[in-house]
């Protein structure tokens, strides 16, 4: 790890002037930071430290008439511990309750969460974000089990790595970023982009900018996630989906249907979506919307695997958001 100068701010405006230095990094809870650091990944001439910012902290709102925030500052464990969110929003809490272990949701914050860089490790292995080696993907030619399966048609292979921003994309909420200058708000879906070149980046939010918290409009209809992962204990989600039902009656009016681990951004299947409006959800339906999920994908050499898990998890996820969960009484 290569020496730097560290800051620990207690205001928003503090932090945005520190991070406006060149090469400058934010550090909150540090499970991603502190590994890519050792790794030499990341190299930060300076660490901003923001936990010491209590107004990017905490949980306000019922979750019904108002609403919700969240401060990216937030612990997963308060999300988890929260009743609030497990009663309106159970796709974010269930997306969240499987990160990592206690340990590390003590730890990891919401905002660390949604701004980690991807878990490639053609990337941790300092190959850069589309690893290409004289004009040729080291992807495509090598191991790529844990890449995209959607968007592959260009150099970005690597997958999103945030299971939270599925869940907070179904719920259409709202990310605030405070910079050099001012405030701005943006969905949460929009803080990733697909880069082109070596020099892009996969997320939008800019030098000197820090992530300040994340709102959720109020809970209305049915709302769930589900994922699959090789074991259950401390592993991160293969493909996972979330879910978010806009009810008329035992039907579905409107669907928002997110996937994580199938591209390099929150990937929306509407062919998934369109495949579910207007039908009462069985498990007849979930398992036709879980096919559709899985039209367009292009899968790589090794993770074609992917393919049959998208439709599955689309599936369960439905199913779960109506109560149905079939799988957990065999």
């Amino acid at each position: 790890m290569k020496a730097f100068e560290y800051a620990a701010p207690t205001t928003i405006d503090d932090a945005v002037k520190l991070l406006g230095a060149p090469n400058a990094a934010a550090l909150s809870g540090g499970t991603d930071l502190i590994s890519r650091m050792k790794d030499y990944v990341t190299s930060p001439d300076r660490v901003v430290y923001l936990k010491d910012i209590k107004t990017i902290s905490g949980i306000l709102g019922d979750g019904k008439a108002g609403g919700l925030t969240i401060g990216a500052g937030a612990r997963l464990a308060d999300i988890v511990a929260s009743k609030e969110i497990r009663e309106n929003y159970p796709a974010l809490w269930q997306a969240t309750v499987e990160v990592g272990s206690p340990q590390i949701r003590n730890m990891a914050t919401l905002g660390g969460n949604l701004l980690q860089r991807p878990r490639c490790w053609y990337f941790r292995a300092g190959h850069g974000l589309l690893a290409m080696k004289d004009g040729k993907s080291l992807v495509r030619a090598g191991d790529n089990r844990y890449h995209a399966i959607f968007l592959t048609d260009g150099d970005a292979l690597f997958v999103s790595p945030s299971s939270l921003a599925a869940a907070l994309t179904a719920l259409d909420a709202q990310a605030t970023i405070t910079g050099p200058k001012g405030e701005r708000t943006v969905k949460v879906e929009e803080l990733y982009q697909v880069p082109k070149r070596e020099t892009d980046s996969e997320l939008t939010i800019g030098p000197g900018e820090v992530l300040a918290k994340v709102v959720i409009p109020p809970a209305k209809g049915k709302n769930a996630s589900y994922e699959a992962r090789h074991k259950q204990a401390q592993d991160w989600p293969l493909v996972l989906a979330s879910v978010n039902l806009t009810m008329d009656g035992d039907n579905v009016s409107t669907a928002k249907i997110v996937l994580a681990g199938v591209a390099p951004i929150p990937w929306r299947s509407t062919s998934a979506e369109k495949a579910i409006a207007g039908k009462r959800v069985t498990i007849e339906t979930a398992a036709a919307a879980g096919e559709a999920a899985g039209l367009g994908a292009a899968p790589l050499s090794m993770n074609g695997y992917k393919v049959p898990l998208t439709r599955t998890v689309v599936k369960r996820a439905l199913l779960a958001a109506i109560g149905n969960r079939y799988w957990e009484e065999a």
